[in-house]
């Protein structure tokens, strides 16, 4: 900790654009996981892909990157907003605003409940599989098809889910502009089009994760 305090605010503000926009990768496969739920197959297709995403040595490795992304991003998320805070402790008479100014002034508290919801999902799948936290009655702890069936016959954990990824889909929208801007990919010609690509991406990953509980919810 000692040292990466020692890093430079632009360094830190790097490494946490470069964490972020790893796991805005990785959010993709995630949703393209889950997305076999709505095939009727009885979770076939859905299993063998988690079967298989727990089980290759090369995901394996994956695996161990995507926790430092994890780790990294919160961290310097953490030390850049503490330091952003300390350095303007008092608020400003007056703003000015930007168009993006009411996601910015939130990073800070969507991300802090992206990361809750990031542990109860650790502690209702992973941490299961891993032997941390006993499986309910009658399912094995790899069987995720039927524990995510039963989490999500319940009304208030869908809600609590759809609002979840609601809350990431803000904190997206805007920290895909901000890494691209950290990273000094932010040119005038093609800066429009990182915004609207940012957007409609927030918004795909909130409509693909929110219609699963939606579909398992009504149409199961």
């Amino acid at each position: 900790m000692n040292t990466m305090l020692l890093f430079s605010s632009i360094t830190k503000k790097v490494l946490m654009a470069l964490a972020g926009l790893f796991l805005v990768t990785f959010l993709c496969v995630h949703l393209g996981i889950n997305l076999m739920l709505l095939k009727d197959d009885g979770g076939r297709s859905f299993t063998e892909a988690a079967t298989f995403m727990g089980t290759n040595p090369l995901i394996k490795v994956f695996e161990i990157v995507l926790f430092a992304g994890f780790i990294l991003h919160i961290l310097f998320g953490l030390l850049v907003s503490t330091q952003n805070r300390a350095a303007r402790p008092i608020a400003y008479a007056s703003s000015n605003s930007s168009e993006t100014s009411f996601f910015s002034k939130y990073m800070f508290h969507t991300g802090i409940i992206v990361f809750i919801f990031l542990v109860l999902h650790f502690i209702d799948f992973y941490f299961i599989k891993i032997g941390l936290v006993a499986p309910p009655p009658g399912i094995e702890s790899h069987d995720f098809y039927h524990r995510t069936l039963l989490l999500f016959s319940t009304p208030w954990y869908s809600l609590l889910y759809i609002f979840c990824f609601v809350v990431l889909g803000i904190h997206l929208n805007h920290a895909i502009q901000s890494g691209f801007q950290t990273l000094g990919w932010n040119h005038s010609k093609y800066m429009d089009a990182v915004k609207f690509i940012g957007s409609a991406y927030s918004l795909f990953i909130v409509i693909g994760f929110s219609v699963i509980p939606i579909y398992l919810q009504f149409f199961k």
